[in-house]
């Protein structure tokens, strides 16, 4: 595995965040800004790092609530807004002019908040899997695992666990499997493995009344920021129509389907990994 240097800063409410720092900090090439889907962290980004970190910075952040970041007393705050705030102080605080950011999932919604709260800042973005209208039944389904614990007690048990829950992701080996599960849960004081997030993190989903928030306002506010969009063939949280409408509404989009992948591409399937290189190396 590629090094990287473990690092945290403060939120603005004080918080302690957490993410990985690869590659050479005073490189001339514009960093990766590496965001994950909504109870992922950091270590999703371990191979696309280190396919990039020799020769560029890559920053890759673990959400409040997720990973090595300090879990909200309120959670009320595991919100997109703040999530968004988050970032725009990691940017700050590592004196980042303009950032290629690599999102995924609810990483890629924050991609598409980043262009209307910093849209100086970002030179390109890849959006892996999401899109301004998100399905219904894959937000439901998600919701359905990540608002409560699903002890482990061992991680054969775990990868049996994800492999069953998670059986359109494209992952075709056991190491890579363990590798998502060790992404996935943490050991505990008990000697159980447990899910490696705030369970709480649900909650302001789980309480929201209405339909979906309305994204394409954001979307469109990429304008002419270069941009890739990645779709699993299999998902259910973007939807052929709509990916096919992004298309329509930014006509220098990139588009790129992977197959035989449900939600979300690893981008570590061939596919996936030589269409995003391709598009981070332009910039």
């Amino acid at each position: 595995m590629i090094s990287f240097r473990e690092r945290h800063f403060a939120a603005q409410d004080g918080l302690r965040l957490y993410f990985r720092d690869y590659g050479d900090p005073l490189s001339p090439r514009r960093p990766l800004l590496c965001l994950s889907g909504i109870v992922r962290n950091s270590a999703d980004f371990a191979d696309l790092a280190a396919r990039h970190a020799g020769e560029r910075r890559v920053l890759a952040l673990d959400y409040r609530g997720r990973g090595r970041s300090q879990y909200d007393g309120n959670w009320r705050n595991y919100d997109p807004f703040v999530y968004a705030n988050d970032i725009a102080h990691l940017i700050a605080a590592m004196g980042l002019h303009q950032v290629v950011v690599v999102g995924t999932s609810l990483g890629a919604a924050l991609a598409m908040g980043l262009s209307v709260v910093k849209p100086t800042a970002l030179a390109a973005v890849v959006l892996n899997d999401l899109g301004p209208d998100v399905t219904p039944g894959g937000v439901g389904r998600i919701l359905d695992y990540i608002g409560e614990d699903h002890p482990q007690p061992d991680w054969p048990s775990a990868v049996r666990y994800l492999q069953e829950l998670l059986p359109t992701l494209s992952i075709r080996t056991e190491a890579g499997w363990l590798k998502m599960a060790r992404g996935t849960f943490r050991e505990g004081a008990d000697g159980l493995l447990h899910v490696d997030w705030d369970v709480k993190v649900a909650q302001p989903l789980a309480r929201a009344q209405g339909p979906l928030p309305d994204l394409w306002p954001y979307f469109r506010a990429l304008g002419r920021i270069p941009a890739l969009a990645l779709r699993g063939a299999l998902s259910d949280v973007l939807a052929a129509e709509t990916f096919e409408r992004m298309a329509l509404a930014k006509p220098d989009l990139v588009r790129v389907t992977v197959s035989d992948s449900g939600h979300a591409p690893t981008l570590n399937e061939p596919e996936a990994a030589a269409a995003v290189d391709a598009f981070i190396r332009r910039f």
